[in-house]
C-alpha cells in the first residue's frame, strides 16, 4: 500500500513539474518563474534547471557523465554553476566562464565585417568539447551538430585546422553530482529566464515584486545569474590573458606590459576574487619574465650600437694612419728601423725623427730569413706593400727589401 502511495506522489510531482515548465516557457523573460515546492522537494528532488555550488577544490569539469571522459577545467570551493540534467551520479551543466570547443575551419566562414563571428558552411558540421589538455584533432567528446547558417563566436585562436569557438547552445559539460549542492534560495527560479541584477536571491519572500520593479535595461543575459567579486574577477582575468597574448604577438621593440601587469596586481591582491587571484598571482611572474626578456634585448641592442660605433672608430683611424704613411717614390715608407718583438719574432717598427711609430714593417717572402741587425737605429727605406695592421690599427709595410739612406 506505502509503494503505491510514493508511486502516486511521483506521478503528480511530475506533472505538476511539467505544468510549471511550460509556464515558464511562456512567461516573458523579465519575469521571475517560482515553483511551488515545498521546502523537503526543494531540498531534495529539485526540479531542471536549477542552480548549484560546488563543494570542494579542484572539482574536475568533464567532457561527459564519467571520470572516462576527458577533463577541460576545474572549479573551486563555492562557484556557482546551473544544471539542466543528470545521468547517474553526474550533472550536465552549461559550460562556464572560459570554456571552449573546436570546430572545422572548413566548414566556417569569418564575417568580413566582425571577425568574432562565423556563419556554418554545411550540414552536420560537429563541435567537439574543448580542452587544455587534448589537441583538438585528438578531441573524442562531440558536443552538438551545426547546420548551414548557424552562426558561432570565434575566440581569435586557431590550432591545427580548428577554430577555437565558445560553446554553441547544447554544447554543455558534466561535473560530478555528489561535489555540487542545490542552491535552496534558487531552486524554482529558472536560469532560462533572465534575473535582475542586484535582486537579492537569498530567501527574500518578495522575490517576484522585486524582479518586476527592476528597471528591463539592466536586466541580465538568459541563462545568467548575477556575478560575485570572483566570478567578474575571473572575467577580467581572462580578459587580461587575452590583452597579454596579443602583446606578446607585438615585435620585442613595441610590447608594453605595464598597464597588464598593474591589472593583474589589482586582482592578485583582492581578497575576495578567489581563483582569480591565483591565476593572476601565476601570470605575473610570466609576465614579469617577459619584461625581463625586453631588458635583455635593450641591453643587447644598446652594446651592439656601441660596439658599431667603437669598430667605426677604428675603421676611420686606421684609414687615416694609412694616409698619413707616404708613398716616398720607390720606398713604401723612410724612417728609422727598430725591433719590435711585441709582435713576435721578426716584427719591426719605422719611426720618425723624434721616435714616433710610422707603421710596423715585416718581411715579406723575398726578404724572409735574412738579417737586418745592421740596419737597426738607421734610417732606411722599405720597399715593399702597405697594408692595413689590426694588431695596431695602424699601418703594415710587408717588405721585400730594406734600403740604409745614410
Amino acid at each position: 500500500m506505502k509503494s503505491h502511495i510514493n508511486l502516486s506522489v511521483i506521478v503528480l510531482l511530475t506533472c505538476f513539474a511539467s505544468v510549471c515548465t511550460a509556464h515558464e516557457i511562456a512567461a516573458p523573460a523579465a519575469v521571475l518563474s517560482i515553483a511551488m515546492m515545498t521546502a523537503s522537494d526543494t531540498a531534495n528532488t529539485p526540479s531542471f534547471p536549477y542552480f548549484a555550488e560546488i563543494t570542494g577544490d579542484d572539482v574536475y569539469i568533464r567532457t561527459g557523465p564519467g571520470t572516462g571522459f576527458y577533463r577541460c577545467g576545474k572549479f573551486q570551493k563555492g562557484d556557482k554553476i546551473q544544471v539542466v540534467n543528470s545521468q547517474y551520479t553526474w550533472s550536465e551543466i552549461i559550460p562556464p566562464a572560459g570554456s571552449f570547443s573546436w570546430i572545422s575551419m572548413q566548414y566556417v566562414k569569418p564575417d568580413t565585417d566582425d571577425q568574432t563571428v562565423g556563419t556554418i558552411t554545411g550540414d552536420n558540421v560537429r563541435v567537439w568539447a574543448g580542452s587544455d589538455y587534448v589537441r583538438p584533432e585528438n578531441s573524442t567528446k562531440m558536443q552538438v551538430k551545426l547546420n548551414k547558417g548557424d552562426k558561432v563566436k570565434l575566440l581569435g585562436e586557431q590550432l591545427g585546422d580548428f577554430y577555437k569557438i565558445a560553446p554553441p547552445p547544447g554544447a554543455n559539460l558534466w561535473v560530478s553530482t555528489e561535489l555540487t549542492k542545490p542552491i535552496t534560495s534558487l531552486i524554482g527560479i529558472s536560469p532560462r529566464l533572465a534575473i535582475a541584477p542586484g535582486v537579492d536571491l537569498t530567501g527574500s519572500t518578495d522575490l517576484m515584486a522585486d524582479a518586476n520593479t527592476a528597471s528591463m535595461e539592466s536586466i541580465s543575459e538568459p541563462g545568467e545569474i548575477p556575478m560575485t567579486v570572483a566570478e567578474s574577477q575571473l572575467e577580467r582575468f581572462y580578459a587580461l590573458q587575452k590583452q597579454l597574448d596579443a602583446e606578446q604577438a607585438k615585435a620585442m621593440s613595441q610590447q608594453d606590459y605595464t598597464s597588464i601587469k598593474e591589472a593583474l596586481l589589482e586582482i592578485a591582491n583582492n581578497d575576495q576574487a578567489g581563483k582569480a587571484a591565483r591565476y593572476a598571482t601565476a601570470t605575473i611572474k610570466k609576465v614579469e619574465d617577459f619584461e625581463l626578456a625586453l631588458e635583455v634585448s635593450k641591453t643587447v641592442k644598446l652594446q651592439n650600437e656601441q660596439l658599431k660605433k667603437t669598430m667605426d672608430g677604428i675603421d676611420k683611424t686606421r684609414s687615416t694612419k694609412l694616409l698619413e704613411v707616404k708613398d716616398m717614390g720607390k720606398y713604401a715608407v723612410i724612417g728609422v728601423l727598430e725591433n719590435f718583438m711585441t709582435y713576435g719574432p721578426g716584427h719591426y717598427r719605422i719611426v720618425d725623427e723624434s721616435g714616433v711609430t710610422i707603421c710596423t714593417a715585416f718581411p715579406g717572402e723575398q726578404a724572409s730569413g735574412r738579417n737586418f741587425d745592421a740596419l737597426i737605429g738607421k734610417k732606411v727605406g722599405l720597399i715593399g706593400k702597405i697594408e692595413p695592421y689590426k694588431q695596431t690599427a695602424g699601418a703594415l709595410v710587408r717588405f721585400n727589401e730594406v734600403v740604409g739612406l745614410e
